[in-house]
């Protein structure tokens, strides 16, 4: 295990916000950070070269997906993720558990583990904490997350108590397994999931569990599963308080600036979402003042560049009305550039939230950010 996983750089006077450095096999993590997701091994639309360019230095894959196809395997056989991919940065690898609760009509979960037919061919298969643990191994991921059992928005009590349960279980199990793995030279990090829905009881106990569990880093599930975004906060706010601080805190599945915001506000280092990439595939762009959508005719004669305040090659290069024209051919150039854009225009938001803690501006960064956007002054 690497020491001195985690260290916190600056914590802003005024919020939960910090700076951090996650140290990995693959080079160091500069904290706050949002991930790109890479679900098949790779970030739809743009190289690895493009990632590079704009600065990242973490993206994610899908463990449940690696695993229909190509294979565990095959993957291994090139020499992991980043020997198939040629991404020499770090991957976070996600354990298949929320691809387990979205195809709900395809699974069973048992004490065991999750019995599931392949979306691709039928074909079934059978995840357990340890065989998920196994399968990121030979990806070779620098942190992978541990086989949870995620619960949707508005359930009852009891189904959400058996998650968390089961995830609780699991998490014994799968750290179990990777300490088997790392002592045989493994050097990815492995990250337990709180659960618990939206019951504060079940969540605290959850919390308290995870962090007791003595890994280096851990993460926040059992949230952007449908709730409204007031309860999210709400939740999320609730939940940090029981978690040490001396840990990077991972939040699943949010890709916008307001959650983003909220979620640094309250002290989360890392994030993720497929949600830049795929509205860019729907001639969708981040702008300071608000989202852009390309396709409106009133940008056919704007040969102004999309965003004046953004410096990405896209926005330095073309035009409004060049971008509405590739997109309106259905060219797979607009897939491109508005992806490159979206995941730009996040980094450097990240980039200007970072330096916003270290000088102890955050809050008012973030009111002035927010109002901006929300102005649609385009």
């Amino acid at each position: 295990m690497i020491k001195n996983f985690f260290e916190i750089q600056h914590e802003n006077k005024n919020s939960c916000a910090r700076t951090g450095v996650v140290h990995l096999a693959h080079g160091n993590v500069q904290t706050p950070v949002f991930m790109p997701v890479g679900t098949k091994g790779t970030v739809k639309a743009l190289t690895k070269d493009d990632l590079e360019e704009i600065g990242f230095e973490i993206i994610l894959a899908n463990t449940y997906h690696l695993y229909l196809r190509p294979g565990a395997d095959i993957v291994s056989e090139a020499g992991g993720l980043h020997g198939f991919t040629k991404w020499d940065r770090n991957f976070l690898t996600d354990s298949g558990g929320f691809q387990v609760w979205s195809l709900s009509n395809l699974r069973k979960i048992e004490n065991e583990g999750v019995a599931f037919r392949s979306t691709i061919d039928g074909s079934k298969h059978f995840f357990t904490p340890e065989n998920v643990v196994q399968t990121q191994v030979k990806l070779n991921s620098d942190i992978q997350m541990q086989l949870d059992v995620c619960s949707g928005y508005g359930v009852e009590r009891r189904e959400a108590e058996r998650a968390f349960r089961l995830s609780s279980d699991w998490a014994v199990r799968a750290i179990n397994e990777w300490k088997l793995h790392s002592e045989n030279g493994y050097k990815g990090i492995l990250f337990p999931i709180v659960q618990g829905n939206f019951f504060d009881d079940l969540r605290k106990e959850s919390a308290e569990f995870v962090d007791s569990l003595g890994t280096p880093g851990l993460a926040i599930g059992g949230l952007s599963v449908g709730e409204p975004a007031d309860v999210f906060v709400e939740k999320l706010k609730y939940t940090v308080q029981f978690l040490s601080k001396n840990k990077p805190r991972y939040v699943m599945g949010i890709g916008t600036p307001e959650y983003i915001l909220d979620a640094v506000s309250n002290g989360i280092d890392m994030f993720d979402c497929v949600q830049p990439t795929r509205i860019a595939r729907h001639g969708l762009y981040f702008h300071h003042k608000g989202m852009v959508s390309i396709k409106q005719k009133r940008f056919e004669r704007d040969f102004s560049a999309l965003d004046s305040e953004c410096n990405c090659k896209v926005c330095k290069t073309y035009s409004r009305a060049y971008l509405r024209h590739i997109f309106r051919e259905q060219e797979i150039l607009s897939s491109m550039l508005a992806s490159y854009h979206n995941l730009y225009f996040l980094h450097n938001m990240i980039l200007e939230i970072r330096s916003a803690i270290e000088n102890d501006k955050f809050e008012e960064y973030k009111k002035n950010f927010l109002d901006n956007f929300h102005s649609n002054e385009l």
